[in-house]
């Protein structure tokens, strides 16, 4: 079970004790995802971006024009569990601007506004979060705590508030969700029929057996 943790304050690195972590972090990284430095002291590299989302999401077409407006060539779908994402970011990219870019990248036309980005951190057998403020730097983060995702993972959810707030959303997007939400009832209802029909034939072939001369 996720724990929540305190959030840890930013430290001021010198460009040169930068330069030193870049050093370290390129030097244990596995996966060629390393970072580089920039002349003006800025640098760029990748995070993963794990996607927990409990509710549909809505994307479009990449001909569709305009962002967060309807559109006949939008779907809905639940994402599948455990879906990640990289992203190739700079020291510079907040929070918000990570989550914008993700998005986009998929085509997703949800309001950024209902996301929040996540770093789970494990620690003596326990999982602990902490949601990210939209002005943090999610490079920075990666960069302080190297490139094991053991040590720093990011996660993408809906914001915890409580209750869905159904008028955070779109006209287009509601209609999706009904749509789906039919598809899942008939789905279900065909599942248990099915195993209701595989009971009553096998309690039928049982009754023959048993009602069947000598």
């Amino acid at each position: 079970k996720d724990v929540q943790k305190e959030r840890e304050p930013h430290v001021h690195l010198s460009k040169e004790e930068v330069k030193e972590k870049i050093q370290s972090y390129n030097s244990s990284v596995t996966d060629k995802l390393k970072m580089t430095l920039n002349a003006n002291g800025i640098y760029t590299g990748f995070i993963k971006v794990q996607m927990e989302l409990c509710r549909p999401i809505t994307v479009q077409s990449s001909q569709s024009q305009g962002r967060y407006a309807p559109s006949n060539q939008e779907t809905a779908f639940y994402l599948p569990d455990g879906c990640v994402n990289t992203l190739h970011i700079s020291s510079t990219n907040t929070v918000r601007e990570v989550i914008e870019a993700l998005l986009k990248k998929f085509f997703v036309a949800d309001n950024p506004a209902k996301f929040a980005l996540y770093k789970r951190c494990h620690k003596e057998d326990q999982v602990y979060t902490c949601k990210l403020s939209d002005r943090e730097h999610p490079l920075y983060l990666r960069l302080v705590a190297g490139p094991k995702t053991e040590m720093l993972s990011f996660v993408l959810r809906e914001h915890e508030t409580g209750e869905v707030m159904w008028e955070a959303f779109s006209i287009p997007e509601l209609q999706n969700f009904l749509r789906i939400l039919d598809k899942e009832e008939h789905d279900q209802l065909q599942i248990l029929k099915n195993r209701y029909a595989a009971y009553r034939g096998k309690l039928e072939e049982a009754l023959r057996g048993v009602l069947k001369p000598g």
